[in-house]
């Protein structure tokens, strides 16, 4: 069994999402596709995919060696391009996944300077709120927006993000505006479907004193601009970093509240599958995203 070839026609069943696709894309019979991995199977000795009449899955083996393999095929790529067109320059693919407002608001406007920096880059960006499955979904980086991660993702800091509670004017003029964080639980709150502390909205005091105030939104919404905009119209009050209201507070459409408590410390964070095997596109990106959007930490 050739290894690489095995290895490669399996990166392509994962990456095209059936047996089918990955032969065409190959320009070889699904026959040939199929010996190929379970050739490799019987190499490792471990179930890569697990297979279905309707659907097909990575193993949690097959995760850890389609993340490696592709990594190194795609390093393989890198260097070869490397050596016959005498540049350092990464080449090739990058997928980008970056949640919906952020990568609108901030994320757009740099990458066209990215792509002036590195020519021979292509870029896909998926731009959505949800977490998104880098190996199984073919992802070399995501942002994401959280005040923490779970143990065991490969990351770095970008930039420190603030948030902000507010409401409308026309809300508070009607319910009063809340002098503490208790207050809330009988106002009117809307609340984002992804926030990592559900809706136990946290909060810190001039004193340092923390408190989690559950509160119980009249509406959920995975997308925060949609929040905002109910906000906006008088819906309640709303828990947002500020990017996605910051318009609205200079505009005085917004109002924030409750300002001497702090409340989300939220960060932005490149999540990569892994520091051993990070390709070059993927870390020009990271250290421009730095230069651009944060502050340089240590990688």
């Amino acid at each position: 069994m050739d290894l690489f070839a095995a290895t490669r026609v399996f990166v392509q069943v994962v990456d095209s999402g059936s047996f089918a696709r990955a032969a065409t894309a190959l320009d070889v019979s699904n026959a040939v596709v199929t010996r190929q991995v379970a050739a490799l199977e019987r190499h490792l000795g471990a179930r890569l995919l697990n297979r279905t009449t309707r659907r097909m899955s990575l193993t949690d083996s097959g995760e850890e060696f389609y993340g490696r393999s592709r990594s190194i095929l795609e390093q393989l790529a890198e260097a070869e391009a490397v050596a016959s067109q005498g540049t350092r320059s990464p080449v090739g693919l990058l997928r980008i996944s970056a949640p919906l407002s952020y990568g609108i608001s901030h994320l757009a406007p740099v990458l066209a300077r990215f792509r002036q920096l590195h020519p021979q880059l292509r870029l896909d960006v998926d731009l959505n709120d949800r977490l998104v499955d880098l190996a199984n979904e073919g992802i070399d980086v995501a942002l994401r927006i959280a005040s923490r991660l779970d143990p065991g993702i490969v990351s770095r800091r970008i930039a420190r993000l603030d948030a902000v509670v507010c409401a409308s004017p026309d809300y508070l003029r009607k319910r009063g505006t809340p002098g503490k964080p208790a207050e809330l639980a009988g106002h009117d709150t809307l609340g984002f479907s992804y926030l990592w502390a559900g809706d136990e909205w946290p909060f810190t005091a001039p004193d340092g004193r923390r408190e989690h105030i559950r509160v119980h939104p009249d509406v959920h919404s995975s997308n925060g601009e949609l929040l905002r905009e109910l906000a906006i119209a008088g819906g309640g009050i709303i828990l947002q970093p500020r990017f996605i209201v910051e318009q609205a507070l200079q505009q005085g459409a917004l109002v924030p509240i409750l300002e001497s408590y702090r409340t989300l410390d939220l960060n932005l964070h490149a999540v990569y599958l892994s520091h051993r095997f990070l390709p070059s596109k993927v870390r020009v990106f990271i250290d421009f995203l730095v230069d651009a959007l944060g502050t340089r930490e240590p990688a």
